[in-house]
């Protein structure tokens, strides 16, 4: 199968890229909304539709130039609001609420493993068909474990983060959501200069491996 451009590359990536923003990001609002909070349900954020997730800035700039420039795929959506105080045990809800996230994301992953699947196999009678469904689910492999394993990394904005917090005793929790902000200016930093990604790039790796072995593509 021949090799794509980059932009065959970034053709194949916006689908993907935008399910991934935006399931992600409805997969928080859903999780709360099963332990009370109707937040997000009632801004009116429960939706596929990726209009009201997308930031023009996160969700479309910054993952298409970090992909040209670098091969790895960073971005995000508006944040979906959730509110802990609605819920009935806010510091553990607010855990399965972070997880859901990331979990989505290898949800989503399989899923594009098997139109990846169903592209091979039309690949032979119908390549303009099959071609494009193959390379669009291999993205979406990558694109889904990259967002799970990073997302995963215990640094607050990320859903790690989040984690570590509600883990943390209240008072310590509470110091580390102040520094949130320059804790994010870091990550950028990292991220720029290709040292986050040799740190999440083994278990990408590793989790990529498990889903294609799955569904046996190549």
């Amino acid at each position: 199968m021949p090799e794509m451009s980059i932009a065959q590359q970034v053709a194949v990536s916006i689908l993907p890229l935008l399910f991934a923003i935006t399931l992600h990001e409805v997969a928080h609002g859903w999780v709360a909304s099963l332990f009370g909070d109707q937040t997000a349900r009632l801004s009116g954020r429960l939706t596929l539709n990726p209009v009201k997730h997308i930031d023009l800035v996160g969700t479309i700039i910054v993952p298409i130039v970090m992909w040209v420039t670098t091969h790895f795929i960073f971005g995000w959506a508006k944040p979906v609001p959730v509110d802990a105080r609605n819920m009935r045990n806010p510091r553990w809800n607010m855990i399965v609420v972070a997880v859901a996230g990331p979990l989505s994301n290898i949800l989503m992953g399989l899923i594009w493993a098997l139109i990846a699947k169903l592209g091979l196999l039309l690949l032979p009678t119908t390549p303009w068909l099959g071609q494009p469904m193959f390379w669009s689910g291999v993205m979406g492999i990558q694109i889904n474990a990259v967002f799970a394993v990073l997302n995963l990394l215990p640094i607050p904005p990320l859903d790690g983060g989040r984690v570590l917090m509600n883990l943390l005793p209240p008072r310590l929790g509470w110091k580390l959501q102040l520094y949130e902000r320059y804790l994010f200016i870091i990550l950028v930093v990292l991220m720029a200069t290709g040292i986050l990604s040799k740190i999440i790039f083994p278990p990408i790796i590793v989790l990529i491996q498990v889903i294609t072995a799955l569904f046996g593509l190549p």
